[in-house]
């Protein structure tokens, strides 16, 4: 196939066991793919193809070799967020404050999907700290949008994402704790999973945290479920962890009979026309596949949302950045420094516990809606895109007619204020500027399984990258 790079791990995984495809092709392909088009999208922070190849003629040989085991991921090739730490190699960030700083511990996500056999070749850009919805920085420079390189890919998670629609992974680690996973998967036309708090461990503090999870990103609704399974399970090094191990298997996508809510505007997000014409398309594609679609109104405030936000950051990242930045302020990014000066204003203003009420507040109507259905459906994200290389300090987002602060946009955030529901972002459709555009499934507290289910569904009706023509022109 002229676009092995595109292959899906689900195909590549059948093709390596009935032995006419090799991990070492697929690699090949990918790192072609990457010297081709990489210079334009920089997704990498470093790439490690001596240790990919070594890993990839293991898997090989473990497939020769009958009596091998074969392992959930054998030779699949996958490339970490930056931000996971492998103990002995750089964990900078994206910032010049921590330029050169190596880690002295690994990841428990990095553990996981090794030992799984994935072939890891690479590791992707962040914006600094992981701290904006698009991926840029001093120390990286401009990560762009494969779809259209005038534009992010979103973020924080923004080289997984451009490297998935790039072609220059199989398979991608993200992390979440506004939108990371979910903001890059729809503005490059992927697939990401914000896990339910506690489904995927992490390391402290941040472990701890209910609005952050890390997780998994592919190009297809299977391949994240085939690596949700390996990140999954409880960890000695996180109380938080939960037990027993949730495991998704394979996907089943008969949906039909299922009650899904759509709602378009979460309250009072602004949306282009563009992002709700392509969730009303989806929400059709459910009703295809024999899904009741229900169309509801969520009585939600967006400043009510912003604000325990807002307040959350504020007793974690100003204290965070303070901490690390001292009196070298000035080497971190425009707009780390707003976001910093911003969430220790509202640390010092809103106290947690009126944060918590806020949390409980914006939970209870999603609360009712799910007891009488089994998902909603919503945008992921309500612009049609961030232009590269902007702070948008002073710049405002474009949404609708109107002028809006970047937050405004990300239709994400609820959903971490509420961290204990399960979101699959997968791709609606393209905006008039050829970026991707997502929609949403939102599931039950810990019910993970009913949105796999709705996405794949969703998935056979409007199929993206199975099909050839669902490719950037890079």
């Amino acid at each position: 196939m002229n676009d092995l790079h595109y292959i899906s791990a689900t195909e590549a995984l059948a093709r390596f066991r009935r032995g006419d495809l090799s991990p070492v092709e697929v690699l090949d392909a990918v790192l072609a793919r990457a010297d081709e088009v990489e210079p334009d999208v920089n997704a990498f922070t470093e790439q490690m193809r001596e240790e990919a190849y070594v890993a990839a003629r293991e898997s090989e040989r473990r497939y020769r070799d009958r009596d091998a085991e074969i392992r959930p991921l054998e030779g699949v090739p996958l490339a970490l967020k930056e931000e996971q730490p492998i103990a002995g190699r750089l964990i900078e960030e994206g910032s010049l404050l921590e330029q050169g700083v190596v880690a002295d511990v690994t990841h428990p996500v990095v553990s996981r999907v090794v030992a799984a056999g994935a072939v890891v070749h690479a590791r992707t850009t962040t914006p600094e700290f992981s701290c904006a919805p698009f991926t840029h920085s001093k120390l990286w420079g401009v990560t762009r949008n494969p779809w259209n390189t005038a534009f992010s890919p979103g973020g924080s998670s923004g080289g997984a994402g451009a490297s998935l629609a790039a072609g220059t992974t199989v398979l991608a680690t993200g992390s979440d704790i506004g939108g990371s996973i979910r903001i890059p998967s729809s503005l490059c036309g992927v697939v990401g999973f914000k896990a339910p708090f506690g489904r995927i461990p992490g390391l402290a503090p941040f472990n701890l945290d209910s609005y952050c999870a890390d997780g998994p990103m592919g190009r297809s609704v299977a391949d994240v479920a085939r690596l949700q399974d390996v990140l999954a399970g409880p960890w000695a090094g996180d109380q938080a962890s939960l037990r027993p191990t949730y495991h998704l298997g394979e996907v089943d996508d008969q949906v039909e009979g299922m009650r899904v809510a759509l709602c378009v505007r979460l309250g009072d997000f602004p949306v282009e026309p563009v992002v709700e014409a392509n969730t009303r398309a989806a929400a059709d594609a459910l009703r295809g596949a024999g899904v009741h679609v229900e169309e509801v109104e969520l009585p939600w405030r967006r400043e009510v949302i912003l604000a325990a936000a807002w307040a959350h950051f504020g007793s974690i990242f100003g204290a965070f950045v303070d901490s690390i930045a001292g009196d070298d302020a000035e080497l971190l990014m425009p707009y780390t420094r707003a976001f910093a000066a911003r969430a220790t204003a509202h640390g010092d203003t809103a106290s947690r516990l009126a944060g918590l009420a806020a949390e409980t507040e914006v939970y209870r109507p999603l609360g009712d809606l799910l007891d009488s259905h089994d998902a909603l459906l919503c945008p992921t994200i309500g612009t049609e895109g961030l232009v590269a290389g902007d702070d948008y300090v002073d710049a405002v987002v474009r949404i609708d007619g109107g002028d809006h602060a970047w937050e405004d946009a990300l239709m994400t955030i609820p959903f971490n204020v509420i961290g204990r529901v399960p979101v699959l972002s997968v791709p609606s459709g393209l905006a008039s500027n050829g970026v991707p555009t997502g929609v949403q499934i939102v599931g039950r507290t810990y019910d993970d399984r009913t949105v796999f289910r709705l996405g794949a569904a969703l998935e056979r009706q409007q199929p993206r990258w199975g099909d050839a023509t669902w490719r950037p022109t890079l």
